[in-house]
Formats: structure tokens, C-alpha cells, sequence
């Protein structure tokens, strides 16, 4: 298989399964809803997981354009490579939101909530601070590129270093994403966004592009001191 074609694929998949159980928790009259924070972080870190079992070998499975990133500067990647992974990695997303939002079709109606809607395709802070909205994605992502430099070096059980990613990612979101939802993948937040702001969702309200640019250069920029963090260390 094509190597983008993996990332769009793999994106999708990611997308579907943790955007899918956000909206089970939000939305209303889901048999999830209410079911909170740990349900969110523990499945958005098996969907990483699966979607790496998915696709790793086909396209190394980076999901995030700030993983593309990182490991291009790492050398462990093609700069030649990098747009056509990150368009790639949008279209993915974008697909992917558009399958939650068919697969709960019934629930968007019901939720009079416009704020849960969005949060279902994408992050938002929980205190409004540029500033500081900001440096939360910046850290979390550095903390994800850093990690996944890091565990590529150790040696694990066969099959095992995709879990073992999974579990990086519930760990980023359990400790640090409390404030802004750890987007870490400008991918995971731009495309859904853009679906939601496409899609006729019913009482949709505002795709808050306002706020928008944070979840996309955040992780961005996190993903660069990740890796030179990394370079610097090791």
C-alpha cells in the first residue's frame, strides 16, 4: 500500500475511535454519557495503539503531523515526504469526523449543548489564556515526540512498542491535558474542526476559529523542542 494511503488511513481510524468515544461521553442519550475523563484518555491511547497496529507498516504510522515533524528533524524521516504525510494526516481526520458525526446522527439532535458538539471534532481550553493555552500543547507535545524518540530506542517484545505508545498518549492526556483538552496533533484538531464547520450539524454553533491556531502550532512547535530536546540529550 501507498505510504500516504497508510496515513489517511491511520488517521482515519485514530479519529474515528477518539473522536467517537468523545462523543459517547458528551452527547446525549449515548449508553457512555457521562462516563468522563479516564474513559476519554485510556481509549484515545488505544486508538493511537490500533491505528499504529493498522498502518506501522506501511507508512511508520506517524498520525500527527508534529510526529512527521519531529522525526524529520530526528533524521529519521524524509523531508521530502513530510507535506505529502501531512496532508495525508488532514485528510484522515477530516474522514474520520465525518464517520463520528453519521455514526451518532440521532444524538446531535438531542444535545442542546453547542459547546459539546464541538468538543466532540475538537479541543478547546478549559480557562481561556492564549498565553498559557499555548505552552500547554507546546509541552504536551514536546513531551509526546521526546517520549516517542526515546521509547524507539528501547527494546520491547515484539508488537509490543504500539501499546506501549498508547500508553504514552493516556499519560499525556491523564497528566497534562486537563487544560486544553491535549490536542498534540494539529491533524486530530484542523480536520474535525473543519468538518464540524462543513457538516449540518444540528445546532452546531461556532467552530471557534479563534481559538484554532493554538491546537496547530502548539503541538507544532512542541514537536520541534521534542526532538531537539531529544538531539541535545541523548
Amino acid at each position: 500500500m501507498n505510504p500516504y494511503l497508510g496515513e489517511f488511513l491511520g488517521t482515519l481510524l485514530l479519529i474515528l475511535l477518539g473522536e467517537g468515544v468523545v462523543a459517547g461521553v458528551v452527547l446525549k442519550g449515548t449508553k457512555a454519557e457521562n462516563a468522563g475523563w479516564l474513559t476519554i484518555c485510556l481509549t484515545w491511547g488505544l486508538a493511537v495503539t490500533f491505528a499504529i497496529y493498522a498502518v506501522g507498516d506501511i507508512s511508520g504510522a506517524h498520525l500527527n503531523p508534529a510526529v512527521t515533524i519531529g522525526l524529520a528533524m530526528h533524521g529519521d524521516f524524509e523531508w521530502s515526504m513530510v507535506f505529502g504525510y501531512i496532508l495525508s494526516q488532514l485528510a484522515g481526520a477530516f474522514a474520520g469526523a465525518i464517520l463520528v458525526w453519521l455514526h451518532y446522527f440521532p444524538h446531535w439532535k438531542t444535545t442542546s449543548d453547542s459547546g459539546a458538539k464541538l468538543a466532540v471534532f475538537a479541543t478547546g481550553p478549559a480557562i481561556r489564556n492564549t498565553t498559557f493555552n499555548l505552552i500547554s500543547e507546546v509541552i504536551a507535545t514536546a513531551v509526546l515526540i521526546f517520549g516517542i524518540l526515546y521509547i524507539g530506542v528501547n527494546e520491547f517484545t515484539q508488537g509490543l512498542k504500539p501499546l506501549v505508545v498508547g500508553l504514552l498518549i493516556s499519560l499525556i492526556g491523564l497528566g497534562l491535558g486537563g487544560t486544553t483538552g491535549f490536542a498534540i496533533n494539529p491533524a486530530r484538531d484542523l480536520g474535525p474542526r473543519i468538518a464540524h464547520a462543513l457538516l449540518p450539524i444540528a445546532g452546531k454553533g461556532s467552530s471557534d476559529w479563534g481559538y484554532a491556531w493554538i491546537p496547530v502550532v502548539g503541538p507544532i512547535v512542541g514537536g520541534v523542542m521534542g526532538a531537539l530536546i531529544y538531539l541535545m540529550v541523548f
